[in-house]
């Protein structure tokens, strides 16, 4: 599954936990462990995020020069819509992209019209906040599951030794029905800490498997996952690289994971 890259200033792939829109402003202890990981990895030419809020049937690719910052969200202080990701597109890169993901059997399509969203602006304002790396997304058929994400990160792996760095954008726990909204960063549900560290586990011996068959075989996994959107980026960022690393860990309104992976 994975690349064994030999070159040691290679970028890994990330799987990063977004959280709340709010993390833009409010960046908790993700933030700067965002910014800490930007500034320790070398400067990518451009990023390529799969991210959880662009569901789609099939393999889209933004191509735009220029894509919006999309605001996909609603109920939030003004001071959150203003905020602008203004990255510029690669549209030479996209088409590579889609080149890559035909060459194994996944059919991908340019989408010129696509703006950035908050799963991957968000993030991104607190790593690169210049705005200055070409970003290109590409979407995320949930419905395929999680192997077919693993196939997304094996085919792109390659544009690593480009000096392009691969993001998985989600979340290690995502059940908003069951968020303690008085909660501070000390208190974890223990169901959420469960499927956590049991992810971890099976990430740090490589058991691919169990990984894959998540749903069956985790504890408290429907629980933390009623629908799976927010951990599929993960299989990406497993996909796309090697040795698997921690970054940053906590939790955010009890059960939301804001864990931070590293793929090597």
């Amino acid at each position: 599954m994975h690349l064994n890259p030999q070159d040691p200033a290679m970028l890994p792939s990330l799987f990063i936990s977004h959280g709340s829109p709010m993390l833009a402003l409010q960046p908790g202890a993700s933030g700067p462990a965002l910014a800490r990981l930007a500034q320790q990895l070398p400067t990518p030419r451009a990023i390529v995020v799969v991210s959880a809020h662009w569901e789609s049937r099939d393999l889209a690719v933004t191509s735009g020069a220029r894509p919006d910052t999309w605001h996909d969200f609603a109920g939030f202080p003004a001071a959150l819509y203003a905020v602008q990701y203004p990255a510029p597109g690669d549209p030479d890169l996209a088409r590579r992209i889609c080149e890559r993901l035909q060459a194994a059997g996944l059919p991908a399509h340019p989408d010129a019209e696509r703006p950035f969203d908050h799963g991957a602006w968000v993030p991104l304002s607190l790593m690169y906040p210049q705005a200055q790396i070409p970003l290109v997304q590409v979407s995320l058929p949930s419905h395929l599951g999680p192997t077919v994400q693993v196939r997304i990160g094996q085919a792109l792996a390659g544009l690593r030794e480009e000096g392009v760095l691969l993001i998985g954008s989600g979340s290690i726990t995502h059940n908003l029905g069951e968020l303690d909204w008085q909660a501070g960063p000390d208190k974890m549900a223990p169901w959420a800490l469960a499927f956590r560290n049991w992810v971890v586990e099976k990430l740090q011996i490589d058991d691919s498997q169990a990984l894959l068959d998540y749903r069956a075989q985790a504890p408290f996994a429907v629980r933390n996952h009623p629908s799976d959107e927010h951990l599929l980026p993960l299989f990406f960022a497993l996909g796309a690289g090697g040795a698997f690393g921690v970054v940053h860990q906590g939790f955010a309104l009890g059960a939301l994971g804001m864990d931070i992976y590293r793929f090597d």
